[in-house]
């Protein structure tokens, strides 16, 4: 590979890439994204599916269930 790829095609992709990665985080923290991570987590349940008990019916199918016939 040409030593003119690496200086310049690939370092600036690479400086890129670490500059929207490090913007990326300053912004999660300035918006507070970063602040309780443990009830962001918590969100996604609601009355009907308490914390720590699944009840999508896709889950409780048998195994052993014949495939549908269209």
């Amino acid at each position: 590979m040409p030593e003119w790829f690496l200086y310049f095609v690939a370092l600036p992709m690479a400086l890129l890439i670490v500059a929207s990665a490090v913007y990326g985080l300053y912004w999660a923290s300035k918006k507070g994204q970063l602040q309780d991570l443990e009830e962001g987590a918590k969100i996604i349940f609601d009355e009907e599916e308490p914390i720590g008990r699944a009840t999508d019916q896709s889950l409780n199918q048998p195994k052993t269930a014949k495939p549908l016939k269209i």
